[in-house]
C-alpha cells in the first residue's frame, strides 16, 4: 500500500487530502493529535457543537493557535490552516473537502452526518460504531451505490479486526473465529453509573479528574459496546453470531486456538466463522495469564496436514491436534491511527472495513425488572443492556435496537434479561434515527427471509 510515499507524494505536488472532523471529543482528539504529523493530510476542518472545546482539543495536541485560526473554510484551504466551526452542514457541502470523519459518538448526529455526505458526494469515516450497527449495513449500501465510500475507523477495534480478518482469508485461511477481549464477569451485565469505576477498576476520584463519564464507561462494562462492536465486525466480515451471543469466556492469547474452536472438537464455539469476546479475569475475578484486553485476534484453522507442519515449524502457538492456530495483536490506539482509514478512503477508495450484509444486530434487554410506564435510558445506563443476536432472530422477534432505547416510555413491565420489543415501547415513527432503522429492517427482511 506504501500510504506514507502516496501521501507525501500529494503534500509535495501541494494536493493533501482536506478532510472534515466531525466530534474534537476524545477520538476526535486523538486523530487531531497525529495529524497534524502527518504529511499528505490537511485538516481543513473541525466542527463541534462548541468551538471552544474544539480550540481546546487542537491547543491540547500542541497545535499552534495560528494553525487553527483561519476565519473560514476558503482561507483554511488556501493556507494550509484549519477552520474551526459549529456548522457542519456547511463545511459538508463544500467541493474541496474530501472526506468526512464523524466522530460526535450520537448515532442521530452520525446518521444526518452520513446522509449529508451522501448528498454531497463525500466519503464518510464511521467512527460512531452505535450508528453502524443501527442503520450501517443500509448506509454502506446507499454510498457504495452512488460510487462513494463508507468506512468503519482505523484504530477503533471492528477496523483492525477486520483487517485481521481480510488478512487471513486473502491467505487462503479459514477464519475459525474473530474478536476482542474485554475485562468482564456475568454480573457485570446489570452494572450501572454509581458501580462502574468500581468493576472497570478506576478510582472514583480518578475518574472524576479525568472527565470520564461513566455512563459511557459503563457501556464498556455492561458488555453492551462488546455486542456493538462485534455486531460491526459480524456485518463486515460475514461472520454469524452464535446463537447465545457473546459469552465471554476466560481466555489468555496462548488459550485462543484451544478455547475459541467448534464444541465438536473440544473448543467454546457453536459454530465456525463466527465472533467471540475474551475475558480479561476468570469468573473468580483472577486475572487471566497473558490476557488480552486491550486488543484483538483471529483464530485460523490448517486445511491439512501440511499447514499443520508448517505452524508448528514456525513457532504457532495451537491446540493439542495442531490444527488451529491465532495471530493476535495486543492494543489499539483509537483515533492515533485513524490516518490510515483517511489515506486508504482517500487515496485508494478502499475502506477500512465496512458493512457487507446484515448478519447480527444489537437489542435491548431489560437489566432490572421494569416497570409500565418507566422511561428507557439507554446504552450504559441504569435500564437496558444491549445483546448480539443473529439478524434474522432480531428481525423475527422485532428486538429494539439498543440504539433507540433511550427516551422511550415501556408500555407494559418486563422482567429482568427479557428482550424489548418495538411493540414494548412507542417511538416517534418521525424522528431520523426510527425512519433510516424502519427503512434498513424494510429493505433488508427479504433478503434475510428463509
Amino acid at each position: 500500500m506504501d500510504f506514507s510515499r502516496l501521501l507525501a507524494q500529494r503534500a509535495e505536488m501541494g494536493r493533501p487530502l482536506t478532510v472534515a472532523l466531525i466530534g474534537a471529543g476524545k477520538f476526535g482528539t486523538m486523530f487531531l493529535a497525529q495529524a497534524r504529523r502527518t504529511r499528505g493530510i490537511h485538516v481543513a476542518a473541525v466542527i463541534d457543537l462548541s468551538v471552544d472545546r474544539a480550540c481546546g482539543s487542537m491547543a491540547l495536541t500542541g497545535w499552534p493557535h495560528q494553525a487553527y485560526a483561519a476565519p473560514d473554510l476558503e482561507t483554511a484551504l488556501t493556507t494550509g490552516a484549519t477552520y474551526v466551526t459549529d456548522d457542519g452542514p456547511a463545511i459538508i457541502e463544500s467541493p474541496q473537502i474530501d472526506v468526512v470523519i464523524e466522530s460526535t459518538g450520537r448515532p442521530v448526529a452520525a446518521i444526518e452526518h452520513a446522509l449529508a455526505c451522501l448528498k454531497s458526494g463525500k466519503h464518510l469515516i464511521n467512527v460512531t460504531v452505535e450508528a453502524d450497527v443501527l442503520a450501517g449495513p443500509w448506509l454502506a449500501r446507499q454510498f457504495n451505490d452512488t460510487g462513494l465510500v463508507y468506512s468503519l475507523a482505523y484504530g477503533d477495534q471492528p477496523a483492525l479486526i477486520a483487517e485481521m480478518v481480510d488478512w487471513a482469508r486473502t491467505s487462503g485461511f479459514t477464519v475459525t473465529c474473530a474478536g476482542k477481549g474485554m475485562k468482564y464477569r456475568p454480573e457485570y451485565r446489570y452494572s450501572t453509573p454509581e458501580r462502574v469505576w468500581e468493576y472497570y477498576g478506576i478510582p472514583e476520584d480518578r475518574a472524576a479528574e479525568s472527565g470520564l463519564n461513566p455512563h459511557v464507561f459503563n457501556t464498556f462494562v455492561d458488555g453492551t459496546q462488546s455486542a456493538v462492536e462485534l455486531a460491526c465486525v459480524a456485518n463486515a466480515c460475514d461472520l454469524a453470531p452464535q446463537p447465545e451471543g457473546l459469552n465471554f469466556p476466560a481466555c489468555g492469547v496462548d488459550d485462543l486456538p484451544r478455547l475459541l474452536r467448534p464444541r465438536s472438537v473440544g473448543g467454546q464455539l457453536a459454530h465456525r466463522g463466527t465472533v467471540e469476546v475474551v475475558s480479561s479475569i476468570e469468573r473468580d475475578g483472577r486475572p487471566v495469564f497473558k490476557d488480552l484486553r486491550w486488543g484483538m485476534y483471529v483464530v485460523i484453522e490448517a486445511a491439512d496436514e501440511y499447514v499443520e507442519r508448517c505452524f508448528a515449524d514456525y513457532g504457532m502457538k495451537t491446540d493439542e491436534s495442531g490444527r488451529y492456530a491465532a495471530l493476535y495483536r495486543p492494543y489499539h490506539l483509537i483515533g492515533l491511527e485513524v490516518g490510515f482509514s483517511v489515506a486508504s478512503v482517500g487515496l485508494m477508495r478502499c475502506p477500512t472495513g465496512a458493512p457487507t450484509g446484515f448478519r447480527a444486530d444489537v437489542v435491548a434487554m431489560a437489566k432490572r425488572d421494569l416497570a409500565a410506564g418507566e422511561r428507557l435510558d439507554g446504552e450504559g445506563g441504569y435500564t437496558v443492556y444491549g445483546r448480539l443476536v443473529p439478524a434474522t432472530e432480531s428481525l423475527a422477534a422485532g428486538g429494539l435496537p439498543i440504539g433507540l432505547a433511550h427516551k422511550v416510555t415501556l408500555n407494559q413491565p418486563i422482567a429482568r434479561d427479557a428482550l424489548i420489543t418495538w411493540s414494548h415501547v412507542s417511538v416517534d415513527e418521525r424522528a431520523l434515527d426510527v425512519r433510516v432503522r424502519r427503512q434498513f429492517e424494510a429493505s433488508f427482511r427479504p433478503l434475510l427471509a428463509p
